[in-house]
């Protein structure tokens, strides 16, 4: 075999740091394994590895400072919890009752940030752990006291040396993941909204809204995890060397969403327009050219590659924009024309969406062109933090049902074991813990995979305990069961369940025999899964349907915040400044959050979403106006000050008061704000409809007027829409109305 070049070897150095966690594991379970069976305690084993599982639970995406740190808070807050778990193991009322309060404690500490809610997860599954560690001591007639908790700590702490050492090693790496993983998201929605310009009549537009909806909460996600890894690395200073270039790579991710996400007409009208055209072909083929090159901008990214866009983009756009020539010499009615200047802004918006993808060439030399800064969520003091745990104390929050929920479901699961005294019965709160989740459709989709992954680990276990008796064996396959529960397990739940139960059995088949488990495991499994479905279906149960309101009037304050900034920068002209990338990322935010909630509601029980359509309206019409709004966005410039001009501005404001009027009555449950000025409305509007003459708002005005004039109509249709659909929501039980869908 011939040796590695340096390219190559580099190469293969990256693709190693880039598997990061499962890697870690690997390092971590086979260093322990090996120090077990070299000192001869195999005893040691399984809380050793609970221990560094534990810890792997509790880590999030930070730099290695700020890892160090959550390090020593992670293994204060296991020992603290270890040890007391140790000293209330004999009294049951006592252990329940600080079992309880912890879990609620710690449930509502996720109100901070996600730093703390993984380490306060990752507490209460060492609590458990520490349970079935300390019963399994005395079963085997181990009676050494504090030696589970030093055990579960020392796993912990070694697996806090690989992880703070490998942050140190490969600090730009995860930024790196994330990137790699937001262009390719960002790929996928950007080939889907070309499917838009489908050239047919009679398409489905809303169902395909719907389904883009979806995806923009997905791009949505990933932006916001790559700002904050981002974040974590630089804080408030200048970044260097990659960080610096994959934060200019960030930034253009987010100004290419803002054009991809953008519309510029009714999609159906388009294609009624130009049936006979191939002029949305045309648009369909540069839209579908950049989701690709999103795609291979995501690859070079993960091979540290220089990027190159490609001549066909290039060509594909001048094809579009010599398809719109043509058209315009054929256009004989006004109707027509007012479309195709629709298409001549899509094609303007495409072409600087090429320029941005270019860019990520050299992505770093936007910090000549634009603020850089990145806004931190993070809590900035101790009353920060204590504040936000405070909002959240109220039955409202689904954070405090949740704190609360899970709290009486592991009482009820304590209950339950002692009531039927089963073998290793601290199984029965674990699975409890790990199912229980804060919505209703996450926690009876984990129930079954809990359930079916036990099975088929047990199953597997067997055997392999039946084929492979020999320790070191078992041992090499618990090491690789705990590299594939952390490469699965938030992607395959099953397969992940089904790596920590073969896991368990072979660690277990180390000090005695695990066969003994195979049955009580599936039982406990079973019990603690049901305790989790009955609590969540029972005890404070908060129905997305409930939320609805909240979260659209978050929406449409979203939608306010965001058109706010846009007509500031139609007065003063385009500025890339962290207020307006702010109000852009608030408005994504809630509509995501809308739309996740919305996916939610369809998972739960018919009888508690009798309004479900009405809600799936509510939501197309919103990421619809979103899509008006990057429109504008997208276009936004500084428009010479005139009688027009001051009419759009004043229409623009309308659409501000009209939206946070909705806001309002959605907050209030009613279908509009008392104190809005309908009279105001009127007029800003009936100003907007005699605008459409010659002049900036003309076809033969300026370009960016008239796009300011037609998203701005758009809107308004919108507004209309949604004010129908916040009547049909909020009227009284059992006075449905049928309405056609939107």
């Amino acid at each position: 075999m011939l040796p590695l070049s340096p390219d190559a070897l580099r190469q293969q150095l990256r693709s190693f740091a880039s598997r990061a966690q499962p890697v870690r594991i690997l390092l971590t379970l086979g260093s322990l394994m090996a120090a077990c069976a070299w000192t001869g305690h195999p005893d040691a084993v399984i809380p050793l590895f609970l221990g560094a599982i534990a810890s792997a639970l509790a880590e999030t995406d930070d730099s290695w400072r700020g890892r160090l740190r959550a390090q020593l808070v992670t293994l204060g807050c296991f020992a603290a919890i270890a040890f007391a778990v140790e000293a209330a193991f004999g009294m049951p009322l006592l252990f329940i009752a600080g079992l309880a309060l912890s879990a609620f404690c710690l449930t509502m500490l996720g109100a901070v940030e996600a730093r703390y809610k993984a380490i306060a997860y990752a507490t209460l599954i060492l609590a458990m752990y520490a349970t079935l560690g300390i019963e399994n001591m005395g079963a085997h007639g181990v009676t050494h006291r504090g030696r589970e908790p030093l055990l579960l700590l020392a796993g912990a702490a070694w697996y806090g040396v690989f992880s703070v050492l490998w942050c140190a090693a490969f600090p730009a790496q995860p930024v790196q993941a994330r990137l790699v993983t937001l262009f390719t998201v960002l790929g996928n929605y950007v080939r889907f909204k070309a499917s838009l310009f489908e050239p047919l009549r009679g398409i489905d537009i809303e169902r395909k809204r719907l389904a883009l909806s979806q995806l923009n909460a997905e791009v949505v996600t990933e932006l916001n995890a790559a700002k904050e890894s981002i974040f974590r690395r630089i804080g408030a200073r200048a970044p260097t060397g990659r960080i610096s270039r994959y934060r200019g790579l960030y930034l253009i991710a987010q100004d290419v969403h803002e054009r991809a996400s953008s519309s510029h007409d009714d999609y159906n009208a388009l294609a009624d327009a130009f049936f006979h055209s191939d002029l949305l072909y045309r648009c369909q083929r540069v839209l579908g050219l950049q989701g690709l090159a999103c795609q291979r901008l995501a690859d070079s990214i993960a091979r540290r590659e220089p990027f190159e866009v490609g001549p066909e983009t290039v060509q594909a756009l001048a094809d579009l924009r010599s398809a719109i020539e043509h058209e315009r010499a054929r256009a004989d009615t006004h109707g027509r024309l007012v479309l195709l200047a629709s298409v001549e802004a899509l094609a303007r918006n495409l072409a600087l969406l090429d320029g941005q993808l270019t860019g990520a060439s050299q992505p770093s030399a936007r910090a000549g062109r634009t603020e850089m800064g990145l806004f931190d969520r993070s809590p900035r003091s101790w009353r920060d933090a204590v504040e936000r745990v405070r909002r959240q104390l109220t039955v409202r929050s689904p954070l405090f049902r949740h704190a609360l929920r899970l709290s009486i479901a592991l009482v009820a699961g304590y209950g339950v074991m002692h009531a039927i005294h089963p073998a290793q019965g601290y199984w029965i709160l674990l699975t409890t813990l790990f199912v229980c989740q804060q919505s209703y459709g996450d926690t009876i989709a984990r129930m079954g995979q809990r359930i079916a992954g036990t099975a088929l680990g047990v199953v597997a276990g067997w055997a392999l305990l039946q084929l492979f008796p020999q320790p070191l064996v078992q041992s090499v396959l618990a090491v690789a069961a705990g590299v594939l529960f952390f490469a699965t397990r938030t992607t395959r739940y099953l397969l992940a369940t089904a790596s920590m139960t073969l896991l368990v059995l072979m660690c277990f088949n180390q000090v005695g025999d695990s066969g003994v488990l195979l049955v009580p495991r599936l039982v406990d499994t079973a019990i603690g899964s049901a305790i989790a479905g009955l609590a969540v279906l029972l005890v404070l149960p908060h129905w997305q349907a409930r939320r609805i309101n909240e979260l659209a009037a978050a929406a449409m304050r979203g939608h306010a915040g965001y058109l706010r900034q846009i007509v500031v920068q139609y007065r003063t002209g385009a500025r890339d400044h962290l207020d307006y990338r702010l109000a852009r990322r608030n408005d994504h935010n809630a509509d995501a959050a809308l739309s996740t909630a919305v996916s939610d509601m369809f998972r739960e029980p018919g009888y508690v979403r009798p309004r479900a359509g009405v809600a799936l309206r509510f939501l197309i019409r919103s990421h619809t106006l979103l899509s008006y709004l990057s429109a504008l966005g997208a276009h936004r410039a500084a428009l010479p000050d005139s009688a027009q001009m001051a009419v759009l501005h004043a229409s623009a404001e309308g659409a501000i008061a009209a939206l946070e009027a909705l806001a309002a009555g959605l907050e209030k449950g009613v279908a509009g704000d008392p104190a809005a000025n309908p009279a105001a409305e009127s007029a800003a509007r009936a100003a907007l409809a005699q605008a459409v003459v010659a002049g900036e708002g003309g076809e033969n005005g300026d370009p960016q007027a008239r796009t300011f004039h037609t998203e701005l109509g758009l809107i308004w249709l919108q507004i209309d829409a949604l004010r129908t659909h916040a009547s049909e929501w909020l009227q009284p039980e059992g006075s449905e109305t049928t309405t056609a869908p939107a």
